[in-house]
């Protein structure tokens, strides 16, 4: 049964033909190598599911140049960090990340601590100063950026440069889209059981200078206790770094997020945004279901995101086809 067809509701036109007119804006500036009026950016937010990696990811293929470059923002944050190690100083890691980019594209810009923020500051002053046009999605408006009362108020001027800079625009509407697909590859060729893993057995393999301890790992296939995985001081880059030899990942014993330490439920998060957005198959043994998961989600800001992205999961009826 193929998919329905998406038709573009009025929010996701109205984005639409923003990111068009930037597009056609570049083409035009690249023509005429005018690097001194950057093409305005775009800060598209809304909810999950509503089709803004989809608009990104259209006008990224359209932008008529090769000096362009997309990232997802745990991506782009494990290669600035490393570069950081590497080079010395952030502007030293980001100007080796940019090259001679004139276009920059991020995919699930957000902001939830001091220190990322501190990051941000610099990265997003490093990129405004080089005239380059910036274009992201987030689930958040500008303002909403670093949440916390206590930290938010150094962030402001951050948030004024944003809104300087780029245009915002609200695809906020209230229709999830992947509760519409019926894809069955990639990520979403996983399932959803609740119920026990019944693979068995004990394996180590090295993640961020320590051992994980797995039930298994054949063949690019991980299985793993979500205690083991998530309970442990491990960010997006170590799962991001994991991905390279693991395929298909097996979360076992995933308890409702509401039991569960706040910072475990935020390498849950990480983990599923970076198998996501690399689009590796996920299989998750549960002790409830989808719905009764998410627990108190005001805890960490972003689990509403990995809800909906586990809704694209399948829930088998027989798990002896497991």
């Amino acid at each position: 049964m193929k998919a329905p067809e998406i038709v573009l509701d009025s929010d996701q036109q109205r984005a639409a033909d923003r990111l068009d007119a930037i597009a056609a804006r570049l083409g035009k500036r690249w023509q005429f190598r005018n690097r001194a009026k950057a093409a305005r950016g775009l800060y598209l937010w809304g909810g999950p599911g509503r089709g803004k990696t989809m608009l990104m990811n259209r006008f990224f293929a359209a932008a008529p140049s090769n000096r362009k470059r997309r990232y997802h923002f745990h991506e782009f944050f494990a290669r600035l960090n490393a570069g950081i190690h590497e080079y010395g100083t952030i502007d030293a890691s980001a100007a080796a990340l940019l090259g001679d980019a004139e276009l920059i594209c991020f995919d699930e810009f957000h902001v939830h601590d001091s220190g990322d923020a501190r990051l941000v500051s610099r990265l997003l002053e490093l990129l405004f100063a080089r005239h380059i046009t910036l274009v992201v999605t987030s689930n958040y408006p500008p303002e909403r950026l670093l949440p916390n009362p206590y930290m938010h108020p150094m962030f402001v001027p951050t948030i004024e440069w944003i809104l300087e800079h780029l245009d915002v625009v609200s695809v906020n509407g209230p229709r999830d889209y992947r509760t519409l697909s019926e894809r069955h590859t990639g990520f979403a060729a996983g399932h959803y059981v609740v119920g026990s893993c019944e693979v068995i057995g004990a394996v180590e393999l090295p993640v961020a200078h320590r051992m994980l301890r797995a039930r298994a790992l054949e063949n690019g296939e991980l299985t793993v206790d979500f205690a083991e995985l998530c309970g442990i001081p491990v960010s997006a880059a170590d799962f991001l770094e994991l991905t390279r030899g693991i395929r298909k990942w097996v979360v076992c014993g995933v308890p409702p997020m509401g039991t569960v330490p706040p910072d475990w439920v935020m390498r849950f998060v990480n983990l599923v945004d970076v198998l996501y957005d690399a689009d590796l198959e996920l299989s998750i043994f549960a002790e409830a279901p989808l719905a009764a998961l998410g627990g108190e989600i005001a805890l960490v800001p972003d689990l509403y995101r990995t809800l909906s992205r586990l809704g694209e999961l399948a829930e088998p009826v027989n798990l002896e086809t497991r």
